[in-house]
């Protein structure tokens, strides 16, 4: 590693490979760690005490809030304070205890993000019953959310799937929600006994139910089951299960990952000591928009950290064409974001430039340089530009509320240049972060005003420690003069194994090591450059070597392009691709060009095509790709890669053996075509 200003220090030396075994890089640690492990805090033992001790310090704070509906219009957030939810969180519990459910029961979750959910997991912790989050469509309306994310939805056999694996005993479920759940009777009904809607139930649901053998109540009806008695809270340790999240992966059944209170603990106690660091601590004064799917690790654990600091928690309505009135309404402070909602805000915003006159794209550019240049010499955020910000910047800024001031983004790879972008115009902080399911989400997080960590995930968080190990048949060396390796990781946030899968937790865990899959790049700075996965390799026929997942991160800087999945195997010399374009970015390239058709019909005119092709070849050229990594011919798919066609995992990774097979007589006639033409 170059001596220079780094954010990590070395625990451990590395090994030369031996025995088999490929040779591993020096294992490194946060430079904020003051120990390798979290300082104990008298009574935090479990996450139902990170929410008992928010209460005692901040009884009277707002904790969640939902938009009022008045005379069918959206009003004011209405707010629980923490005292109110806890009084919920009692009752309920009680309800739980008396109807025979007690310490190590699953219960599900299941809906979109909402107070009941969260009061419904509270409860859990409280009383010691496993939270086990179902998912179909990640909890959003997909009607919606698709204008942001591929129709996701992986129906009612996940939801089936993860009751009779987890045996799941109650659900907590969303009132519409109800009818699909049913669908998952008569085989989840030897499991699953009782059923509590977040709102009402009807009769007919109620005959239904009771004919495999179920109660189900509203959650008025049950809310008052348990209130002539009164259960104490068990102990609870940091060793215990607490959740078990499901993740689907590329291939196979969703993993159920169990996930300890020591985990969440360990995790909020990192993210509390890097921002503390770097003087952007979160505070009981800090607002949350709560949008992405708590069945899922990244909103949960960052909706814990709010908990853990008595912040506010506002709900979305969940419709996605609102979610910026409900932003404007709400006002956060911490926003959170996939790559793909952060790629539309980016497009959105240079669509608008483009439609300005001379004078307003002048001032702009020399406003965004200036406050580039300033950040570039290591001026921090707030006083880079503060009269471009309130003149040129503002409005960028106010249609975040106007009070953000740090976006995390999560869940895959961040372009650098919309990144770079947003962290000039928004006037915000954009963290690019890095983690999974089985890290408890957080892994790496890049740190505020350094704008040396563009395009990384940032240094690990403090009480992790890291290594990468080498992989020579990728031919990448932990132990070059720029590391690179798949990513290993140690410490208290690791999951604690997959659920009934010692199996597949043998094949992750290595003499301690979980073993991410993922293909890291040490930077001089310690932060981490996730480059490539491990197992998106292949050969081509004249024996190169693909690494699929660089290019597709390469490809997808195009802005035509909104999802690339790029294909070549041992019996083909050459790579083709499949391409979701950006609907918004090829229209005004064709209306340039004086062509008018429907976007279906746009995506198959041979014009599109060759234009696609020519800006593919466009940044190979710029990036200096060899010759078989370029890609010869492509299909345009005007339908987004989706969970419906199985296309897609719910964190919108590629299933590329389920994307070959459905697109196979499609890959094989672009094969069959390009060679007829070449010959």
């Amino acid at each position: 590693m170059a001596e220079e200003k780094s954010f990590i220090v070395e625990v451990e030396k590395a090994r030369e490979a031996k025995d088999g075994k490929p040779s591993i890089g020096p294992v490194y640690r946060s430079c904020f760690d003051k120990d390798s492990s979290p300082p104990c805090i008298e009574g935090l033992d479990s996450c139902w005490d990170v929410f008992r001790m928010a209460l005692e310090k901040y009884p009277t704070n707002r904790m969640l809030g939902r938009r009022e509906i008045v005379d069918g219009k959206p009003g004011n957030f209405k707010w629980q304070t923490y005292k109110e939810v806890y009084d919920l969180v009692v009752k309920l519990g009680n309800s739980i205890r008396a109807c025979g459910y007690g310490e190590g029961v699953k219960c599900g979750i299941y809906g979109a993000n909402c107070s009941e959910w969260i009061i419904s997991m509270e409860a859990c912790n409280a009383h010691g019953l496993l939270c086990v989050p179902l998912y179909d469509t990640l909890g959003f309306d997909t009607n919606h959310f698709n204008i942001y994310f591929p129709n996701v939805n992986l129906g009612a056999g996940a939801v089936e799937f993860i009751i009779c694996h987890a045996e799941v005993s109650i659900a907590f479920v969303e009132e519409k929600k109800i009818p699909e759940l049913l669908k998952t009777f008569p085989n989840a009904a030897k499991y699953l006994k009782t059923l509590v809607s977040f709102g009402k139930v009807t009769p007919e649901q109620k005959q239904e139910v009771e004919k495999f053998g179920l109660i189900i109540y509203s959650w008025d009806e049950f809310l008052e089951v348990g209130h002539d008695k009164s259960f104490d809270t068990p102990v609870k340790k940091k060793s215990d299960i607490c959740t078990i999240m499901y993740t689907s992966g590329t291939t196979g059944d969703p993993k159920g990952v169990l996930i300890s209170n020591e985990s969440i603990i360990t995790l909020l106690a990192g993210i509390t000591q890097l921002l503390n660091s770097c003087n952007e601590e979160l505070s009981d004064k800090d607002i949350f928009l709560s949008y992405l799917p708590l069945a899922h690790i990244f909103d949960r654990i960052v909706e814990e950290a709010m908990i853990w600091v008595g912040a506010s928690i506002g709900f979305w309505r969940g419709d996605v064409k609102l979610l910026m009135e409900d932003i404007a309404e709400l006002k956060p402070t911490i926003f959170i974001a996939v790559p793909r909602v952060l790629d539309r805000v980016y497009t959105g915003l240079q669509q608008k430039l483009k439609m300005g006159g001379f004078v307003k794209q002048t001032m702009f550019n020399f406003a965004y340089s200036f406050k580039l240049l300033n950040l570039k010499r290591g001026q921090k955020r707030d006083s880079a530009s503060p009269l471009f910000d309130k003149v040129v910047f503002n409005k960028v800024k106010d249609a975040l509320g106007g009070n953000v001031r740090i976006i995390l983004s999560g869940a895959a790879p961040l372009s650098k240049h919309v990144e770079g972008f947003l962290r000039v115009v928004t006037c915000a902080h954009i963290l690019q972060g890095y983690g999974l399911t089985e890290t408890c989400a957080g892994s790496f997080l890049a740190i505020p005003n350094e704008i040396d960590m563009l395009g990384t995930v940032g240094p690990p968080l403090p009480y992790l420690n890291v290594c990468l190990e080498s992989v020579p048949e990728m031919g990448y060396d932990a132990l070059a003069t720029t590391p690179r390796g798949e990513i290993c990781m140690r410490g208290s946030s690791v999951f604690s194994g997959y659920y009934k899968r010692e199996d597949l937790t043998k094949e992750v865990i290595i003499d301690g090591w979980f073993h991410t899959g993922d293909i890291g790049e040490w930077q001089p700075n310690g932060s981490m450059k996730i480059i490539d996965r491990k197992k998106n390799i292949f050969k081509l026929s004249q024996g190169e070597y693909v690494a699929v997942e660089n290019l597709e991160n390469i490809y997808a800087q195009v802005s035509a392009i909104e999802s690339i999945w790029v294909y070549g195997n041992s019996f083909e010399y050459f790579l083709v691709a499949v391409i979701n374009p950006n609907k918004q970015v090829l229209e005004a390239w064709a209306e340039g060009d004086g062509i008018k058709m429907d976007f279906e019909s746009l995506c198959k005119d041979s014009r599109t095509i060759k234009y696609m092709v020519g800006e593919l070849v466009k940044i190979a050229k710029e990036k200096k790709l060899k010759g078989f990594e370029f890609i010869k011919a492509v299909h345009l798919e005007p339908v987004p890669f989706d969970m419906e066609r199985d296309l897609i995992t719910p964190t919108f990774k590629k299933k590329r053996p389920q994307l070959l097979k459905y697109y196979q007589n499609i890959i094989d006639e672009l094969y069959e075509t390009t060679k007829k033409a070449s010959a």
